[in-house]
């Protein structure tokens, strides 16, 4: 399967650390295609290779096995990453953080403060703009940082957990901001979690267990 269609393809794609008796197999050998407009929630516990599946979806690690292109992709730009972990950079203030893509980019300032201040309502963060990272909760930085990728209008959105460290109704409205900044521009979003209820928002479930990623039909 091929195709500008598809914006990331995975063949046979595994990941492993290490070598020898000490490696670890994150990723076996797993087939996935992303199309425009999919919304796939990649379920499964802690430690079953989500993560480790999302970060060769975008480029972050090379598959010591099978093969992972983006055909339908022109470039990292195109793809739009929220980290499990708290990833703001600590000395620019959440404006100035949300807008960091654009600006590496090489947009003018005054072409990001429109995307930067919708992104921001999105998640209902637009109050938080000239805060430094150390005066927001962790909550509320993970809401920045889907913002930081609504701003980009990715066409690929992956996201890892991003509603692990909230409450249930912010969860819910990040959920809501990337299920709609998707809908928006037409993008792809891929999102990995644990949660039943995230998982069932979105169209596909594929389960992932001990590395392995499950055919469709075998995803409860």
């Amino acid at each position: 399967m091929s195709g500008t269609d598809v914006l990331v393809l995975c063949e046979d794609a595994a990941l492993t650390f290490g070598r020898g008796a000490t490696a670890v197999v994150a990723v076996h050998g797993s087939d996935l295609s992303v199309r425009p407009g999919d919304r796939l929630a990649i379920v499964g516990p802690s430690g079953s290779g989500k993560s480790s599946l999302l970060h060769l979806l975008a480029g972050l690690e090379r598959p010591t096995g099978g093969t992972v292109s983006w055909p339908g992709l022109g470039g990292s730009a195109d793809i739009g990453l929220v980290f499990q972990a708290d990833s703001l950079v600590p000395a620019l203030d959440v404006a100035e953080n949300t807008a960091l893509p654009l600006v590496l980019a090489g947009r003018p300032e005054e072409r990001t403060r429109r995307p930067v201040a919708e992104a921001l309502g999105l998640v209902g963060a637009a109050d938080l703009a000239d805060r430094l990272p150390e005066e927001i909760s962790g909550g509320q930085a993970q809401r920045v940082a889907v913002a930081r990728v609504l701003a980009q209008e990715p066409r690929l959105i992956l996201a890892d957990e991003p509603t692990g460290r909230l409450d249930h109704a912010t969860g819910a409205r990040v959920l809501d901001a990337l299920l709609t900044a998707a809908d928006r521009t037409g993008a792809a979003l891929v999102v990995t979690t644990h949660d039943p209820a995230v998982a069932a928002r979105l169209t596909v479930r594929r389960a992932m267990r001990d590395g392995r990623l499950l055919a469709p039909e075998d995803t409860p």
